[in-house]
């Protein structure tokens, strides 16, 4: 036993007391003096360690002219020792956690549990996911490309609960994206708002305006993100989305199937109608590769329209038309005096058929 390191401080034992009683394990029974020069002490020390021992249960003094001390059997009597000690290590134990608790409600909520760092290629698709399920009222999205969610055809449709109000506002540049249309597209059928501008300042979603999800880099989606719980933080983005929502112009991407439906029937108001969202969508800056997608029609047909439009307006260019379409109120969809008359006469023409 001399050649294993025994910690008996866990027993609440010095090693003095400890080596005693490896002593008095091995032999039937042993006077003070013996115990001194086996453990190579002074016999006052040797007495102390005895005392010590026959407290804790783990020797007994035996009578007679020259006391001797034998050892208890050690494992009930080791074993009661350490139980005690276990008891007196539980109670420490909850004595830590009550102490956190107190640290931490002084202190406040720390970093961790305010903001969320995800940074695997798996992990930013499955945690958009799992908050729009989670969602219960409202998600708020800014959107452009390069998209880091997998196209639907590669995973789990990307959809929110019945009912919970989803606005969207995503960049003109980058949707002619195939994932950014049809997004777009499910979330107008589940009732959601659109709008689009010319520049999104970052990739953002809200999620009942208490959690936000966005880029770690704007340069650099992939490199991960941020999932943002800090009230504050969250209110700062809320208010950072209003203002761009603002600024965006509504595009109604609904009306896609009324729009093919009134090119079937070759109407004067379906084609009226047809060229009043081309023109809106044109003057946001969509591409007409976009434009036709959204409203299924070919890309010629959207040419011809914008080119008709030109024509009628006496504009040379798409700049032109866009701001004449938009300072006469053609894109209003209210008032039918501010049509030129040939388009006038297209809808009563419509309106009679």
């Amino acid at each position: 036993m001399d050649d294993i390191a025994i910690p008996w401080s866990a027993t609440g034992l010095d090693p003095l007391a400890g080596r005693v009683l490896e002593h008095l394990v091995t032999v039937r029974s042993a006077g003070r003096d013996e115990v001194a020069a086996a453990a190579g002490v002074s016999p006052a020390e040797a007495g102390r360690a005895l005392r010590r021992l026959t407290d804790s249960a783990l020797a007994s003094r035996i009578g007679g002219a020259v006391p001797r001390w034998a050892a208890a059997p050690p494992r009930p009597s080791l074993g009661a020792l350490l139980a005690r000690r276990r008891a007196e290590l539980a109670q420490v134990e909850d004595l830590v956690e009550r102490l956190y608790e107190t640290h931490e409600a002084m202190s406040g909520p720390r970093a961790g549990d305010m903001v969320e760092v995800l940074t695997s290629e798996d992990e930013v698709p499955a945690r958009y996911r799992q908050l729009l399920a989670d969602s219960t009222y409202e998600v708020l999205h800014l959107a452009k490309p390069p998209y880091v969610t997998g196209a639907p055809a590669s995973g789990p449709a990307v959809t929110v609960t019945p009912g919970v109000h989803m606005r969207s506002v995503y960049e003109t540049g980058g949707f002619t994206d195939a994932v950014s249309l049809t997004t777009a597209l499910r979330g107008a059928g589940q009732g959601g708002e659109l709008r689009l501008t010319s520049q999104i300042p970052v990739k953002l979603v809200i999620v009942d305006r208490a959690a936000a999800l966005l880029p770690l880099r704007g340069d650099r989606p992939s490199s991960g993100s941020l999932v943002v719980h800090s009230p504050a933080l969250v209110t700062a983005l809320v208010a950072l989305f209003e203002s761009v929502w603002e600024r965006a112009e509504p595009v109604a991407l609904t009306r896609r199937h009324d729009l093919a439906d009134a090119d079937r029937t070759l109407s004067a108001s379906g084609r009226d109608l047809r060229m009043r969202e081309i023109l809106r969508m044109m003057a946001v800056g969509m591409k007409d590769e976009t434009i036709a997608r959204i409203l299924d029609v070919s890309r010629r047909t959207v040419q011809q329209h914008i080119s008709d439009a030109g024509a009628l307006l006496g504009a040379r260019t798409r700049f032109q038309i866009a701001v004449l379409v938009t300072k006469r109120g053609w894109l209003s969809g209210e008032d039918d005096s501010a049509l030129p008359p040939s388009l006038q006469l297209n809808r009563a023409a419509g309106m009679s058929a």
